[in-house]
């Protein structure tokens, strides 16, 4: 391996059962993931987690907090503060329940994979130290969804701040995979007074890294990864605060990347649009180059 370039050992074949028309893609499930900023006096640095080595799915690979959509997120009953959901509609390119689904399951998912709530008691502040046998009862109900983010909210008298969030990116899941998510990437900076920890049963590892950083170990195969978390990582490097790249996210363009698999002299060829680094070349034998 080259890089850290992280897929599935199961694509090759599903890529050919797709171009032969004998696998019919899944529907994507709506997802978000959040880019967790904080300054130090070099630069920026960006939350990340490992995945267990015994997930299924990407085992070993770095990633941001984030998930799927829970169906209550939906909830139009929810606090909130920030851009209306119609605004949020539009930048995001779905009607006003999704939007704020999806900004919903950012804010959540941050929430039960990092301990960091981007939420607070009026539109103009946030919660500080969440911390506590209390706030991590709240949490882990969160996590069995047998608390939806709308009562945690109300229980807590507090509004989702969606002003602290930024759309980045958007990826699609390609169509040959078995899982595939519809995932939304956002920018936030750590609130004051709050504090990251390793609240996922999925990961082993976090840690704050400078995303040149990140994308130095990658390149020397140091670090794994799936091309969504590489080619963000390397969006971010040019910017030199938080408040930099959040200043930024508004003319970013959420036109979806999807992966495209055609058959080329006799071999896959797999690539993203507008991200050449990642494109795999298949043999219809199965090995890979």
């Amino acid at each position: 391996m080259a890089n850290g370039q992280w897929f599935p050992p199961e694509w090759p074949e599903r890529i050919r059962a797709l171009a032969e028309g004998t696998l019919a893609p899944v529907a994507p499930k709506r997802a978000a993931t959040v880019m967790l900023l904080k300054d130090t006096d070099g630069a920026p640095v960006v939350h990340m987690l490992r995945r267990r080595a015994s997930m299924a799915f990407a085992g070993g690979a770095y990633a941001y907090p984030g998930g799927g959509v829970d169906p209550r997120d939906d909830d139009l009953t929810i606090g909130w503060a920030g851009p209306t959901r119609a605004w949020w509609a539009r930048r995001l390119g779905v009607d006003e329940t999704s939007a704020q689904a999806v900004v919903c399951a950012a804010v959540r998912e941050t929430y039960e994979e990092a301990g960091v709530l981007l939420a607070g008691p009026t539109a103009r502040t946030v919660v500080g130290d969440t911390t506590g046998d209390d706030w991590e009862a709240d949490r882990a109900a969160l996590v069995a969804r047998d608390l939806s983010f709308a009562e945690f909210l109300d229980r807590r008298g507090l509004v989702l701040r969606s002003d602290l969030l930024g759309a980045w990116t958007r990826w699609i899941t390609p169509e040959f995979e078995s899982r595939r998510y519809d995932t939304w990437f956002f920018v936030a900076a750590l609130p004051e007074g709050q504090r990251t920890r390793n609240a996922s049963t999925e990961a082993d590892r976090t840690v704050w890294i400078r995303p040149a950083d990140a994308a130095a170990s990658y390149d020397r195969g140091e670090l794994l990864m799936m091309p969504p978390t590489i080619a963000t990582l390397r969006q971010l490097i040019p910017y030199g605060s938080a408040a930099d790249t959040l200043k930024a996210a508004p003319g970013r363009d959420l036109t979806p990347v999807l992966a495209e698999a055609r058959l080329e002299n006799g071999e896959i060829v797999l690539s993203w649009p507008g991200h050449d680094e990642f494109t795999k070349h298949i043999p219809t034998g199965g090995a890979t180059a």
